[in-house]
């Protein structure tokens, strides 16, 4: 796939082409000017590195399936539930929330947040890079897949894009949204531009170094012009003069000083400036918690509660907006049931997800927990997957960006959707 794709990086930027050129650009900018219906926006952050879905949302009660087991099972990362402080808060569910996560217990409450538990990968491998490829490929299993799960979604859509249709908020382009509909990857929207100093692009294809948009198309790539005015660049600067050097997120929206919360921030911005984004991908990295991994204070709790924080204050920063976006979470596997001996866990199997939204049936934890009882782990030792990652993507992508056809958005799959928003 790399010699179908021509990139464009400056100060964090990558515009992923696939072939498109100034045309579709023009044609793009000129739809996001006319005044088109807000559209929905589906934004997902992937946690990368594994996150303990057992630890973030404990079975609660005795019994060997409970938080009596996890006690005996994880002694030094156990923690009792309490109404505040580091204890699991109790979500009357028969199951608690893990304390760093508290600043999501409102939407919880207002049945806006949803939990999916033992979900995962059918596939049982526990590398890192071959669980990601396959959950963000959609092609558990299948290696050499050519495109990623959203950009297969964003090219069943419907209608014509906009270049801020597929924004990553990362420093390299996220294997779920290569393919052929064009996709941006950006660190920071101050540096996304056009014009500056014209840098020299090479005829070959892969990374070109530059300074804007018109070294796309500079020098050997000049021929790419020659049935497009000009003026597509004035098109795609138009778009691209949004100041977000000046945005000032809601009163009430505290967003951490981190890259998941300036990742998040930046999304809203661009879902309040009617830009036309549909699909916003978002990362969290650190969830590899092999050792100290801590129970109320810890790399995990640090990991938590940045990624609370983050989403809370998208949330509120969202304000009339909220019904047009919905916030999914995933990744790559659970982690082991006991704990090791260095004070963590060890790859797993089975994890957790959160999904949010004004229409997703929330206050509820979806999917089969499968139990702690040793019979019903997966090797003996991990929480075991009883719902497939797909099934909870394509509900998402079919009850609300309307993309009813989960055999072209995951080939070769057949399974069931999971009930998990209201029509």
């Amino acid at each position: 796939m790399m010699d179908r794709r021509a990139f464009l990086k400056s100060g964090g930027i990558a515009l992923l082409t696939m072939g498109a050129g100034p045309a579709f650009l023009a044609r793009a900018a000129h739809a996001s000017k006319t005044g088109a219906p807000r559209r929905k926006v589906l934004v997902t952050i992937f946690q990368r590195g594994a996150m303990d879905g057992i630890m973030a949302v404990p079975p609660l009660g005795g019994g060997a399936s409970g938080d009596s087991a996890l006690a005996k099972l994880r002694p030094q990362l156990f923690m009792p539930t309490a109404a505040s402080g580091e204890g699991v808060r109790d979500l009357g569910t028969g199951f608690g929330l893990h304390p760093a996560f508290a600043p999501l217990l409102p939407m919880w409450r207002d049945s806006r947040l949803a939990i999916v538990h033992a979900v995962g990968s059918p596939d049982a491998t526990r590398s890192h890079f071959d669980a990601q490829d396959y959950m963000e490929s959609g092609t558990p299993g299948q290696k050499g897949t050519p495109d990623g799960w959203l950009n297969r979604v964003a090219g069943l859509l419907g209608h014509d894009a906009t270049p801020f249709r597929s924004v990553a908020m990362t420093r390299a382009l996220p294997r779920s949204l290569y393919g052929d509909q064009p996709a941006i990857a950006v660190t920071d929207l101050r540096d996304f531009r056009v014009g500056g100093e014209r840098a020299r692009a090479t005829a070959h294809r892969g990374p070109v170094d530059a300074t804007g948009f018109e070294a796309l198309y500079d020098d050997n790539s000049e021929r790419l012009l020659q049935d497009t005015a000009r003026d597509t660049f004035d098109a795609v600067d138009t778009l691209s003069k949004l100041d977000v050097s000046r945005y000032r997120p809601a009163a009430a929206a505290a967003y951490p000083e981190t890259s998941l919360g300036r990742a998040l921030m930046q999304i809203a911005f661009l879902v309040k400036s009617d830009v036309g984004l549909e699909v916003a991908f978002a990362e969290s990295g650190g969830w590899d918690t092999h050792v100290r991994q801590g129970a109320g204070t810890g790399s995990f709790a640090r990991r938590a509660r940045d990624m609370a924080q983050s989403i809370a204050a998208f949330w509120t920063d969202l304000g009339a907006h909220r019904d047009e976006v919905m916030v999914m979470t995933m990744t790559e596997f659970g982690r082991t049931v006991a704990e090791n001996g260095s004070g963590g866990t060890d790859h797993g199997h089975g994890s957790a997800m959160f999904v949010l939204g004004n229409d997703v049936e929330g206050g509820a934890v979806h999917g089969q927990f499968p139990g702690l009882h040793r019979d019903a782990l997966y090797e003996g030792r991990d929480l075991a997957v009883t719902t497939d990652f797909r099934s909870v993507f394509a509900e998402v992508a079919g009850a609300h960006l309307g993309v009813d056809d989960p055999a072209r958005i995951f080939p070769g799959w057949q399974g069931p959707r999971l009930s998990l928003i209201r029509r």
